[in-house]
Formats: C-alpha cells, sequence, structure tokens
C-alpha cells in the first residue's frame, strides 16, 4: 500500500512523494516520484534517478531541476531513497556507509544483511510497485544517477540486458574494486566476494551495455582520484561501447554541475525512450 506524502503541482505535472511498507528493505521507504501532465491521459515512459553518498530522495527532487525537461518530453522521473531507514536499521558513525549509502547492493553481512537490500530493492521492489499504482510504462525505461547513484545507475543498468533503453551518470563511482570509495563498502555490504558484479568498469570490459551511454565528469571534481573516470572511460574506448564520455571542464561534484547538464541527459534518454 502506498502513502502519500505530499503532492505539489510542478511544470503541469505533478511532483509526489510516496511512502510503503518494503518487503526487501524491511522497512518504510520513501520515493519521489515526478509524472508529467501527458500521464493524465496513460503511462508515460520513466527515467529512474539514483543519488550519491548522503543523499535521501528529496535531494535530487529539489536540486537537480530535472522535472522542467521531463516535463517537455512528458517522462516520469523516480527518485528512490539511497539506504533502508529507520529504528532498528544498522547505521555507521560514517558518512560513507549504513543510512544514506546503500550502494546498490544486496548486503550479506551482519550487521547490513537485514535492511540493506538495495539491489532488489530499486531492480524488482519499485518498479513493481510503481508499475501498479502510477501511470508509468515500465517496457520504456531507462536510468541515471550521481556519484554513488552513477555507479548503481551503470551497474543495474549492464546487469539488466533489455531492461533500460539508455543509461547516463554524472560524476560516477567507476572502478569501486580499486577505490577506497568501493573497497571499504563492499567489505561490509559483501565480504570478499562478488564485488565484481557491481563494478562499472570490469562490467563495461565484459559486456558494456546494449544501449547508448553518456557519461559526464567534472575536470574540477574534488572526488576525482577516488571516482577513478580514467579507467571507465578506457573501458569504454575498449568495448567500442555506443556513446559518450564527457570530461566538463572545471565542474565540480555539486548539484550546480548536475543541474547544468540535466537538460541534455533527460533529451538523451527520451530520445532512446521513444525509440522503443
Amino acid at each position: 500500500m502506498v502513502e502519500t506524502v505530499s503532492e505539489n503541482r510542478a511544470f503541469g505535472g505533478v511532483q509526489g512523494v510516496y511512502s510503503h511498507a518494503s518487503e526487501a528493505c524491511a522497512c518504510d521507504m520513501t520515493f519521489g516520484l515526478f509524472l508529467p501532465e501527458e500521464a493524465r491521459d496513460g503511462p508515460v515512459p520513466v527515467l529512474w534517478y539514483l543519488s550519491g553518498l548522503t543523499c535521501t530522495h528529496e535531494n535530487a527532487m529539489t536540486k537537480a531541476g530535472a522535472q522542467a525537461w521531463a516535463a517537455e518530453q512528458g517522462i516520469a522521473l523516480v527518485f528512490p531513497d539511497t539506504s533502508p531507514r529507520g529504528e532498528g536499521v544498522a547505521d555507521d558513525e560514517a558518512y560513507d556507509l549504513g543510512k544514506g549509502a546503500g550502494f546498490y547492493v544486496n548486503a550479506v553481512q551482519e550487521p547490513w544483511a537485514p535492511h540493506y537490500n538495495m539491489w532488489d530493492y530499486v531492480a524488482e521492489e519499485l518498479p513493481a510497485l510503481i508499475g501498479a499504482e502510477f501511470a508509468v510504462d515500465l517496457e520504456r525505461q531507462a536510468i541515471t544517477g550521481h556519484s554513488m547513484g552513477g555507479h548503481g545507475a551503470l551497474t543495474l543498468g549492464m546487469a539488466l540486458p533489455g531492461r533500460f533503453t539508455s543509461v547516463s551518470a554524472f560524476a560516477p563511482i567507476a572502478h569501486p574494486t580499486e577505490s577506497d570509495w568501493g573497497r571499504k563498502q563492499l567489505t561490509a555490504y559483501l565480504g570478499d566476494e562478488g564485488w565484481e558484479a557491481h563494478d562499472a568498469t570490469l562490467l563495461m570490459r565484459d559486456d558494456g551495455f546494449d544501449g547508448p551511454v553518456l557519461v559526464d565528469q567534472g575536470s574540477g571534481d574534488q572526488f576525482l582520484d577516488l571516482l577513478m573516470p580514467e579507467a571507465l572511460s578506457e573501458a569504454m574506448a575498449a568495448r567500442r561501447q555506443e556513446g559518450a564520455f564527457r570530461m566538463q571542464k572545471g565542474y565540480d561534484h555539486s548539484y550546480f554541475f548536475i543541474s547544468t547538464f540535466m537538460e541534455e541527459h533527460v533529451a538523451f534518454h527520451a530520445e532512446a525512450l521513444w525509440a522503443r
């Protein structure tokens, strides 16, 4: 059962926030959903936006400026949370582990395993829920994300062939098996096994994505050494992956960077979504 937290008129459509009891995460979860005006007449294509470390559903919903461009293209936007929440959900004092840092994996290690199943939540449970409750067309899905969410968008896109028409990322954690933004979290959640399935660079080298890919990275990003964009760029070139990796001069890791290029990312996905 979906409960409405809020609904606001926006760009001719509705920006909603909703909560529900999640079976995958064994807690209540909250997500944002923007439906354009066209959804009044029937299901519309959907673009997923996965957020980064420390974020909730709200950060991109209020800062990325995506709704105006989604309304122009007639597509829906989904803003999931980045981790389970609530009393009894394991956490850590560090900002990059625990709440706000689910890393889009299914944890198998304690104390994370009971709740930290963000892969199943984003890949299976939430799509089924919004498909049943809202006017979205699950035959037309695309995915994007920022930082940890860019990691999630790329890994989900490549691991679920045929699911998404297109994938894009803003400053993704590109090679987590070789980065301190990755090895720490993968060890905590997964132990010593299963890391390769959650590394975009390794997935790109092995299989690539069955559609277009767009990656934007700021050259002034303060986290470049942790993100390791060069590894993903090299893997895309070696794979001869359809798409583009763009280094944007002077941009940092903030939502000013994301909002600058959001129009292009939404248009990129809309073209692929409406072509399906």
